[in-house]
């Protein structure tokens, strides 16, 4: 099947994999939902379960849920009509995993107060605990129409609908919590895993619907060339142009390949048969400039790489780059010029070592030494940073090693 010959990039988690966390119920609702009821309605309460409420609620907060159970039915038995001790009682219960007891309280909450929030969103993580994910997610649903500025609502949400394979509804539910929760981590793992769900699936339907489309090379080729396997990248691309000769895009994309492959020739060929079919393809442009750069032709490196930012201002490494051109041709002054550009913009760390670098030696031939020396300097500290960094990540590697080959084997462990 031509989805066991992809790289395997996308891997899909199981059910229980992709909802390994807790979901922090407890001290979310004491601290946020119920809490602020406490002064009207304890007020209202008798003084035992006054007292039975706030003992449950101190348990809850230290995790003891048997105790919190007790002390929130004993609050239901002598005020059923309290909506939030039912929730609460529900939370303990589902802490337990118990549940089918949890769902009875969570629906009482609900029958008493219907529009109580949270109560539906832990109805629905119930229900998901016990596999039915049809009246989960009717049950979540209502939550999120009834607070729609709930992140944790929205994604488990898309939890659910994960759960019942429809990648679709689920990316857009997740998509919704990231906007509201953009730096959460558990909503960006899921929702990371419903679009990789949906693009798969996606690739899936493509090979079905035209198995021998140029399009199904192109994603091979890319897939490839993420997992940096050139080669393989190549002869997709190969295969992909076979098809649609024509296609812009296809050769720049085999170039950068073919560049990688560390085959600079096969690279500029493949990058000016694409100016050929699409002299606006700017990448194609700014890619042959870089090539010129690595083959000191200035003149050539310089014109490339200008035409390509007249299409596109901001390249990537494009100072860098032109202050090499200028280098090249003598042109210092306008050289520096670049260089300090590229130490204030560059994000990629080899390139802004290299930027200081080049820097360094362009303040030398205009006699600028103190700056030359900085220049250097600066470079020194990034190079010997990076070193340190290297070494730290490979002690640690090390550590892991050894600490796996320390652990006994299955065959070697002997019981007590």
């Amino acid at each position: 099947m031509w989805r066991d010959r992809i790289p395997e990039t996308i891997f899909i988690c199981t059910r229980q994999q992709r909802v390994g966390f807790r979901y922090r119920s407890i001290l979310i609702l004491l601290t946020i939902l119920v809490v602020p009821f406490f002064h009207f309605a304890l007020a209202q309460l008798p003084p035992a379960a006054d007292q039975a409420f706030r003992a449950a609620s101190d348990a809850m907060r230290q995790g003891d849920f048997a105790s919190a159970v007790q002390g929130f039915s004993a609050v239901v038995k002598h005020v059923p009509t309290f909506a939030e001790a039912h929730l609460n009682l529900g939370l303990a219960l589902e802490e337990q995993g118990k549940h089918d007891e949890a769902i009875r309280s969570f629906q009482k909450a609900i029958a008493l107060k219907p529009r109580l929030r949270g109560a539906n969103l832990f109805l629905g993580i119930s229900y998901y605990r016990l596999n039915d994910f049809d009246q989960s997610l009717a049950a979540i649903k209502k939550e999120t129409t009834a607070s729609p500025k709930d992140a944790n609502a929205w994604m488990w949400q898309g939890v659910v609908e994960l759960a019942k394979n429809q990648p679709e509804q689920a990316a857009a539910a997740l998509d919704k919590a990231a906007q509201l929760a953009p730096d959460n981590v558990d909503i960006l793992y899921h929702r990371g895993q419903a679009h990789l769900l949906v693009s798969k699936n996606s690739y899936n339907e493509m090979f079905k619907a035209d198995p021998k489309s140029w399009r199904v090379h192109q994603v091979m080729a890319q897939a490839n060339a993420e997992a940096e396997r050139p080669m393989d990248a190549i002869a997709e691309y190969q295969e992909a142009i076979k098809l649609a000769p024509t296609q812009p895009g296809l050769h720049e994309e085999l170039g950068s390949e073919y560049r990688n492959a560390g085959k600079p020739q096969e690279a500029e060929s493949a990058f000016l048969k694409e100016l050929e079919i699409d002299p606006y393809n700017y990448l194609a442009r700014y890619k042959l400039g870089v090539l010129a750069v690595e083959r000191n032709e200035g003149a050539k490196a310089k014109e490339l790489i200008e035409g390509a930012l007249k299409l596109k201002s901001d390249l990537r490494h494009a100072d860098y780059n032109l202050g090499r051109a200028e280098m090249q041709l003598g042109n210092d002054l306008v050289a520096a010029a670049h260089f300090e550009k590229a130490t204030q913009s560059e994000t990629d760390p080899e390139v802004l070592q290299q930027s200081w670098f080049q820097l360094g030696i362009v303040y030398r031939r205009l006699k600028r030494m103190p700056e030359a020396q900085q220049a250097m300097a600066t470079f020194q500290k990034l190079k010997n940073q990076e070193a340190e960094a290297s070494q730290k990540q490979l002690k640690n590697f090390q550590v892991r090693q050894d600490s796996e080959i320390s652990q006994p084997t299955p065959a070697e462990q002997t019981p007590n």
